[in-house]
């Protein structure tokens, strides 16, 4: 039987960090607010496009699996923050790495599109239509952001990190997983603005209103998270006991909590990385699990538990039997290109651009008219 091990990974973060006291200098907040209700102190500001970043963390995931770019037969894209619709972003990232036998396709399920991706790439793989697959998760979501809203603001933040899955015949991998989306929920975590419903309507690209219902998301997403994480272990026939860490989607420090009581586990095993990039959407798993190898809290052969949930509503769990390396075969000095700016002076910017907009008439009736929507 053929499985799909994951043998490369790297991460990208722009180094700009945004803290909780700059949000607290244009937003009716402070750390002790945002601490106490989502455990975040800081996120990543990009000053390059999504594309960039992958671009990084895909180099290092295929240093890391001492591959070149053109064995790849397939790409996977996840993101909800796409540079352009058209072409797809997986197209850009092929051509920038030169993959030129590789198949590319974007996947949007929001924050969970990296695990959808990861179930995609084990699926073409055990079905012997791909050998190697690149998949990646990231975000630009600074770029979408409605800055003046509390409640999302201090939430989101942006990277990017990627993993190598290469066929092996020996059980590693995802050797269990689950699926599933809550879509009489799918109202509660909605950005309006993006899409063609919004089109031709005056408004900028990037203006957006979200509508986000905390206590409604936040009871799905434990249900969710830890039914469905219940659910891979009795297919796979084990206890949380045999698990070695949680590596799970960081939405909210509370709901991780409330997910970790579910599934009985203590939080010492739940790999945390909320304090310092917040919620990055579809990067969030990847590079907690690219931290959690670098911290050395995935051991050869080990037992990795990732649940995730993500607007629509998307939730998944996956067991990961890692395989017997959990150090880079080679690595490489590819980089994003220096910042000279702070992650508060970027996000001024990225609001000093919607502003003159937003006074039009045409844009006036438009931000209306998504408020209906």
């Amino acid at each position: 039987m053929t499985y799909a091990a994951l043998t490369g990974w790297g991460k990208c973060l722009p180094p700009a960090v945004l803290t909780n006291a700059d949000l607290s200098s244009f937003l009716p907040t402070d750390d002790e607010w945002i601490v106490s209700r989502t455990g975040m102190k800081e996120r990543r500001i990009t000053h390059v496009s999504g594309l960039e970043m992958s671009y990084v963390a895909a180099e290092r995931a295929l240093a890391c699996a001492g591959m070149k770019a053109d064995e790849l037969d397939l790409i996977l894209y996840g993101s909800c923050s796409f540079d352009e619709q058209v072409p797809n972003s997986a197209s850009g990232l092929q051509a920038r790495l030169g993959a030129l036998n590789a198949a590319a396709m974007d996947l949007n399920t929001a924050c969970t599109s990296f695990l959808y991706g990861m179930s995609t790439a084990t699926a073409f793989i055990k079905s012997g239509a791909a050998r190697k697959v690149l998949v990646i998760g990231v975000e630009h979501i600074s770029k979408f952001m409605d800055w003046q809203n509390r409640n999302v603001a201090v939430l989101f933040g942006d990277g990017a990190a990627a993993c190598v899955f290469e066929a092996a015949d020996y059980e590693v991998g995802v050797i269990a997983q689950k699926l599933q989306c809550f879509a009489d929920a799918r109202q509660t975590l909605r950005v309006r603005g993006m899409g063609a419903i919004y089109a031709n309507l005056g408004v900028p690209s990037g203006d957006t209103r979200w509508d986000f219902e905390g206590q409604g998301i936040f009871i799905k997403a434990v249900t969710g998270m830890g039914d469905a994480s219940l659910d891979v272990m009795v297919q796979a026939g084990v206890t949380i006991d045999e698990v070695e860490v949680i590596v799970p989607h960081q939405a909210n420090l509370r709901i991780l909590e409330a997910v970790a009581k579910r599934v009985g586990a203590p939080m010492a095993k739940v790999f945390l990385t909320i304090h310092k990039y917040g919620n990055m959407s579809a990067a969030t798993a990847p590079v907690a699990l690219v931290e959690a190898l670098e911290a050395g809290r995935i051991k050869p052969h080990s037992l990795v538990l990732i649940p995730a949930f993500g607007a629509g509503l998307t939730m998944s769990a996956h067991l990961v039997r890692w395989g017997a390396r959990i150090t880079p075969i080679t690595t490489t000095d590819i980089d994003l290109p220096p910042c000279d700016k702070t992650a508060l002076q970027l996000v001024q910017d990225l609001m000093a651009q919607k502003e003159p907009h937003i006074r039009s008439e045409a844009a006036l009736a438009s931000v209306r008219f998504i408020k209906q929507c």
